[in-house]
This record gives structure tokens, sequence and C-alpha cells, in this order.
């Protein structure tokens, strides 16, 4: 049961009426606030508002602080597992070197190992423009190069003056992404 964090408990109670829970899970019924504060503490315990929208109030009893304590655990637990994923991003120009090329895929394929998103960005100056299809050309054969260890999840495109194409890190969600993108 997942009790959110600015919970009202004991005197900042404000309904009169209230249906009190006790710590195992059962309903002791509806009874006064005040009813309700003398139960939770003849048993040492907290009576905390956990349904403050229902009608009438409904309050659990409970050891509050030991319940804070076990919720900030479970949050940093939660934050831990998180993955943030970053987006790398790489620059070049459609009239790229061979050598050049093959540095700009191993950093990108590094980055997709790493777990981060890769944007490739092929920028035209003056009337490079013209060479659009050499630019996808160079971006298919990256994402040719880096198939064993991402997948695309933008196909390239020409956005303004450059030509951009995302990469994902290969997972099986990676996979079906993969997959709308080839049916468009």
């Amino acid at each position: 049961m997942h009790i959110s964090s600015d919970l009202r408990v004991n005197e900042e109670i404000r309904a009169r009426e209230v249906r009190v829970v006790d710590e195992t899970g059962q309903q002791l019924g509806i009874m006064s606030l005040r009813e309700g504060l003398r139960i939770a503490g003849e048993r040492g315990l907290d009576l905390v508002e956990v349904a403050p929208n229902a009608t009438p109030v409904v309050c659990r009893i409970m050891d509050y602080g030991k319940h804070k304590y076990e919720q900030s655990k479970r949050d940093k637990l939660a934050r831990k597992k998180q993955k943030v994923i970053n987006i790398k991003e790489l620059r070049m120009s459609p009239k790229i070197d061979e050598h050049d090329f093959l540095v700009k895929t191993r950093s990108a394929e590094r980055f997709l190992k790493s777990g981060d998103k890769v944007k490739v960005t092929i920028r035209f100056r003056g009337r490079e423009i013209v060479h659009t299809a050499l630019a996808r050309q160079k971006l298919d054969e990256m994402a040719d190069h880096l198939k064993d260890c991402g997948v695309v999840e933008r196909v390239p495109k020409l956005e303004g003056r450059n030509m951009v194409m995302i990469l994902v890190p290969k997972t099986d969600n990676a996979k079906t992404v993969k997959n709308k993108a080839d049916e468009n």
C-alpha cells in the first residue's frame, strides 16, 4: 500500500469522524477522532490519515516514523535502479574522410555500449546541401556498422541544413522500434 509523504498524523487530522483501520488491516469501524486517537495511543502507535478524500476520512493505526523510514528506503532503491539515458551527439560533414568516419563510428559504439543514445548529425555548408544522398549513405553505413550494439530509433531525416539520425542501445524494446521504423 503506497501512502504519500504529506500525510496528516494524530492531532493534525481535521475530521470529526474517522474510519479506523488497525495495524493488521482489520476494520475497527467509524468513530470519533478522539476515540481513534485514544486507541492508537493505547497501542503506542500513531493515527495516520490515509484517505483524506473519503467520507468519512480513513485513518490507519501505524508507527509513522517507521513507515517514513521504510518509504525513504523504497524511494532510494527506486532511484538507484533508474538508469539515466544521455544523448551523445556526433557531428560530421558529408565529405568526411574514411578514417575520421571510422573514429566517429567507434565513438558511437562506445556510447551505445555504455547505454546512451547517439544523435548523429551531418551538417551541410554552402552548396554541400545538394549531396543529401551522400549524407544518407554515410548515415546508413554507420547504422550498418553499429547493428550489433544499437538500432536506429529515428531514420536519417533532413532538418534545415542538417541531416539527423538517432541510434539507441540494442534491447528487446529497441528492436520493436526498429521494426516500426522499417514499416514506415
